[in-house]
């Protein structure tokens, strides 16, 4: 199932996979895959966000604001199902397709590459992880810019006892899901090897393996 993030930045691209947006995405970001769940993102927005997502969509008439949530949350939905629809893998062409003298219009798009919403932005590839051995260790990370949401993430899991989900969240300011894409995919691919565990009786902890 199509799987959509948006950024901090307002930047909206679709996937194939969650696990292919967890792996690709470096920052953190939301996720949604049905209107219902963007409706509840949306619904916890400012107004002034959702004008700020719509004006900033390609070959949109630009707008001051919405008459509701409902509203602009709907008009962004529909919209970005063309992104949807570029994330998912092409079907193979029918063989008789050969044989058509006629060339295709265009270039076909590599299969399950993530699509922007924004005009002129390149999209990431996704890439396998590494098997070999020479596998960055998390000691071997590089040090995240001081001040930066990954340095104050690593300061919490650097403790003894690692993080909780929801100190996380209330330090990050952030939702479950974020604190999930985030572990998964900008740790990952910051080099840092971290754990997950529910101690009995306890909530979802986080730290870095040493």
């Amino acid at each position: 199932m199509t799987t959509f993030t948006i950024n901090e930045q307002n930047d909206i691209v679709a996937f194939a996979t969650i696990e292919e947006a967890a792996a690709t995405a470096a920052t953190p970001f939301d996720s949604f895959t049905r209107q219902q769940e963007w409706g509840k993102l949306a619904a916890s927005w400012p107004k002034e966000r959702l004008v700020a997502i719509w004006n900033s969509l390609a070959g949109v008439r630009p707008v001051k604001r919405f008459p509701n949530h409902k509203a602009a949350a709907g008009q962004i939905w529909t919209r970005i199902q063309g992104l949807g629809q570029s994330a998912e893998p092409e079907a193979e062409p029918p063989a008789k397709a050969k044989a058509e003298p006629k060339a295709k219009r265009g270039v076909p798009g590599a299969k399950s590459a993530p699509a922007r919403a924004k005009t002129g932005q390149k999209p990431m590839a996704a890439k396998n992880p590494p098997h070999s051995k020479k596998a960055a260790k998390p000691q071997d990370a590089a040090a995240p810019r001081e001040g930066s949401k990954t340095a104050q993430v690593v300061a919490m899991l650097q403790r003894k006892g690692g993080a909780t989900l929801t100190e996380i969240m209330q330090k990050m300011c952030w939702q479950k899901h974020t604190v999930r894409g985030f572990m998964a995919g900008a740790m990952k691919k910051a080099g840092y090897a971290i754990e997950s565990f529910k101690p009995e009786g306890g909530e979802r902890t986080y730290r870095i393996n040493r």
